[in-house]
């Protein structure tokens, strides 16, 4: 919303499709005000450092080292310069540290210290708006909030019950509040049909204008004996899909040598088509079922129906032969009598996973329905691997013996849904293509929409594979990958400052030694610094070296497609603790050496500079270079350098 909020400033009417990244802009793509919003919050990061240092109790010369590191780190000048959400994430993380360290170091009766108090609330809500990443410093804060707290208690010199009451208010629940607000308004605005709306649940995409709601519009809400449905699985993964059939048979064997039943393909399919129509029955009838009766007879929890397919009139079915891919699970088939020793097994029992009651009706899109086999007790359910050639690079269904649990793979729903009035099977056919016109109004509220598109967020994998740029935790420490941007006849990449990244490796590295070194000493008795030095030494280790671990180290956990961008938040509280030691180690550590100090700090500060001078071509795209210019610039072999040809 907030790129958003930019093309809205711009004028930007809407007409331009975002599907494909360096495509070239239409002339009424507002390109200036939608890159202005990162640039703008890029440029705010440096006073932000400034202040920020200050507040963890450090002079103004340090602070302003930190304001010139991260005034000189090409990486982040990079994401800033494109309509990209880092330097807005970097922007609110910062903000919201550097307000919490105001209200902490604020005198108790400051009228300003409330609101620093409350603007820390809304910046985190705001970082983790922006991305699920700001959840990382969010909880930081408040476990440093936790350890303020907890002092505060312990002091019976104040009244603290306000004061824990506000902070809990500012920090907790006023963060929540906001997160439901913005998500408020995003569903509000986008209450239209996209492009990628398949990967919300059937319920969801109803709810929104056009695509499937003008599809599901107008149709029955009780699923009866003689529907016409098409079953959705509630999984996701690999892709949504629908249960289908089709006139073509398992072959009789694999090539594996295993035999199949040589019965008629059941599988998942990811497009709407007519094959995916069925039509619920009741065993204990036949033609007259097939059509729904006056007044209909609705399906409810713990009933045994028969599901035919509309298209062939094949009946679903299971039994003890191995699925094609699957073989630990059960095949699953549109019954066909070859009038061998395979009898039909067709009776599913109607398992209601949501249901609210015991007698539950079965409910087109709102009700998550397991198909439980009669005869064998295994569940319908979506195995996730597709078919070779003969079953058209389907998905494959099975029937799974050993389920447990909820397992969306497992779970199905109405998505569309008529009622049946042919009896003949080619009006039933012509019947499958007309809409239905019975009007039932359904909508989510706003919690389950809120909820399921979290849950989506945070599942939902969108690469398949992996990316020509991405790359592992492990290379991001020291820059052994980049992105390469290509903007007409000039190059951008994704580099950073060879200088400062060696620095702030080093300076976490003499940070981790001074803080052990420190602790162990203190253990013996042994006080080499002040209590308040080693105060203030704690805290700033709290947020630069505590903010670089909680950014950086939970990408080892991640399953999902990483690239280099994704370590500039832990890169921007690194860089901060470069001053913060170098000023520790001036003034308690090497006092006798303070002179030569300041020569190192000085040759750093140029170094750093002469290797902003040196890859600034490569972050603002300017001049164009030769080459022989960019092999120059390819300080690592593992960098991906685009060399045109002249």
């Amino acid at each position: 919303m907030i790129l958003a909020f930019g093309a809205y400033l711009g004028g930007f009417d809407g007409n331009f499709i975002w599907n494909r990244i360096g495509a070239e802009y239409s002339s009424n793509v507002p390109v200036w005000s939608l890159r202005l919003i990162p640039a703008l919050a890029g440029s705010l990061c440096v006073p932000l450092c400034y202040l920020l240092v200050v507040e963890l109790g450090y002079s103004h010369l340090t602070a302003l080292g930190a304001a010139l590191l991260f005034l000189m780190e090409n990486s982040l000048i990079v994401q800033s310069r494109f309509m990209l959400l880092e330097s807005v994430l970097i922007f609110f993380l910062l903000l919201a540290v550097v307000s919490y360290l105001r209200f902490h170091n604020a005198q108790s009766g400051s009228p300003l210290r409330l609101a620093w108090l409350v603007l820390t609330g809304v910046t985190c809500a705001c970082a983790v708006g922006v991305k699920y990443m700001g959840l990382f410093t969010y909880f930081l804060l408040l476990g440093l909030a936790a350890v303020h707290t907890w002092q505060l208690i312990g002091d019976r010199a104040l009244s603290n019950v306000s004061s824990l009451v506000a902070r809990f208010l500012a920090l907790v629940v006023l963060p929540l509040l906001l997160y439901l607000g913005f998500f408020y308004v995003h569903l509000n605005l986008l209450y239209r049909s996209g492009p990628h709306d398949q990967m919300m649940s059937s319920a969801f995409q109803a709810s929104l204008e056009g695509g499937l709601a003008r599809i599901t519009q107008g149709q029955p809400l009780e699923v009866a004996y003689g529907s016409q449905v098409t079953l959705r699985s509630v999984s996701s993964k690999p892709i949504p899909c629908w249960l289908h059939s089709h006139k073509a048979n398992y072959p009789i064997r694999y090539e594996n040598g295993r035999g199949s039943s040589h019965q008629q393909q059941v599988t998942c399919y990811p497009f709407k088509d007519v094959n995916n129509w069925w039509i619920i029955k009741d065993p204990g009838r036949f033609v007259q079922d097939l059509v729904v009766s006056s007044p209909p007879r609705p399906v409810r929890h713990g009933d045994v129906v028969q599901l035919l397919h509309g298209m062939t009139s094949r009946l679903l079915n299971t039994h003890d032969v191995a699925a094609p891919m699957s073989p630990h699970a059960q095949e699953v088939s549109g019954y066909i009598d070859f009038n061998v020793s395979m009898p039909a097994q067709n009776l599913w029992k109607v398992d209601i996973a949501n249901r609210e009651a015991e007698q539950d009706v079965w409910k087109t899109i709102l009700s998550e329905v397991r198909l439980i086999h009669i005869n064998t007790s295994a569940v319908l359910k979506l195995s996730g691997s597709s078919l070779p050639e003969w079953g058209y690079r389907q998905l494959e269904v099975v029937g799974d013996k050993i389920y447990k649990g909820y397992q969306p793979s497992g779970v199905w729903n109405v998505e569309e849904h008529r009622y049946g009035t042919s009896l003949e099977q080619r009006e039933r056919e012509l019947e499958l293509h007309s809409p239905t016109h019975i009007d039932i109004n359904r909508n989510l509220t706003f919690i389950a929409k809120f909820l399921e598109l979290q849950w989506k967020m945070l599942t939902v994998k969108h690469e398949d594979s992996e990316h020509k740029y991405s790359s592992s935790p492990l290379e991001w420490i020291t820059m052994n990958t980049n992105i390469a941007f290509e903007q007409l006849c000039a190059q951008i990449h994704l580099i950073g400052n060879f200088v400062t990244w060696t620095l702030a490796n080093l300076a976490l590295a003499v940070y981790v030694l001074l803080f052990l070194s420190y602790l162990f000493r203190r253990r013996r008795k042994i006080e080499d610094i002040p209590e308040a030095t080693w105060c203030q030494l704690l805290q700033a280790g709290v947020v630069c070296a505590g903010g670089w671990a909680v950014n950086y180290l939970p990408f080892f956990m991640m399953e999902k497609t990483l690239f280099l961008y994704h370590y500039l938040p832990a890169l921007t509280f690194q860089i901060l603790l470069i001053p913060v030691v170098l000023e520790h180690v001036h003034t308690h550590v090497c006092a006798s050496l303070r002179r030569a100090l300041h020569g190192v700090v000085l040759a750093g500060l140029s170094s750093v500079y002469l290797s902003f001078r040196t890859f600034s071509p490569l972050t603002y795209g300017q001049p164009e270079l030769s080459a022989e210019q960019l092999a120059s610039l390819r300080w690592r072999d593992s960098w991906d350098i685009l060399f045109r040809r002249r």
